[in-house]
């Protein structure tokens, strides 16, 4: 399988998911700016989306929107625990997570990118995001992960969203729970490796 990525993108929270199902995975960096690949290649041609992650399967098929693509890499290695069985509650809780993620916190977050943004909509949408991180916090509580004591594909994708602080420009420190949650992610082993070898390669 070839995963499509772009450095600092949502799209690290699948290669955090393949590293600790231990799936072999070949990166493929995009460069998002000009939609190529490192050999000049055309990325629309791959995902007419235009965005990352993309998963080409080994039938040479593509899978696209990261929740999707988080699942089905947890699906390859179920005794990994990153996602419960299929049928189960537990499964729908974790499809509950993913899309609480990827529609109240990740869209938000991601249109802070655009610098032509007014202050005044950048700190509208900061104040809607933190009312979400204070939920978020609530919800953890005393567990380690969002599922419990399991970390979870969920977790990879909260993480990744996380890790925008540094280039956003809030402070993680206002929800000390969540910033302790993002710690304890940050130091699992398989995710640190992750974190180096973006570092490496954008670098």
């Amino acid at each position: 399988m070839k995963l499509y990525t772009s450095n600092g993108a949502c799209s690290m929270s699948p290669q955090i998911v393949a590293a600790e199902a231990g799936l072999p995975v070949t990166i493929e960096t995009v460069d998002l700016r000009t939609h190529t690949l490192p050999d000049g290649r055309d990325y629309y041609a791959i995902n007419p989306k235009g965005a990352v992650p993309a998963l080409e399967l080994d039938d040479g098929s593509v899978l696209t929107e990261g929740p999707a693509i988080v699942q089905f890499l947890a699906d390859q290695a179920p005794a990994s625990g990153l996602a419960p069985a299929n049928g189960t509650v537990a499964r729908y809780r974790l499809q509950e997570w993913l899309n609480f993620i990827t529609s109240e916190v990740h869209k938000s977050l991601s249109v802070l990118f655009d610098k032509s943004i007014p202050a005044e909509f950048r700190a509208a949408t900061m104040a809607k995001v933190g009312k979400r991180f204070e939920w978020i916090e609530q919800q953890l509580g005393a567990k380690p992960y969002l599922m419990g004591d399991a970390f979870s594909a969920a977790d990879a994708y909260l993480f990744t969203l996380l890790s925008w602080h540094d280039w956003l420009h809030f402070d993680l420190a206002q929800w000390p729970g969540l910033q302790q949650y993002f710690e304890r992610v940050k130091a699992r082993p398989k995710v640190a490796g992750v974190l180096h070898d973006n570092h490496r390669t954008r670098s």
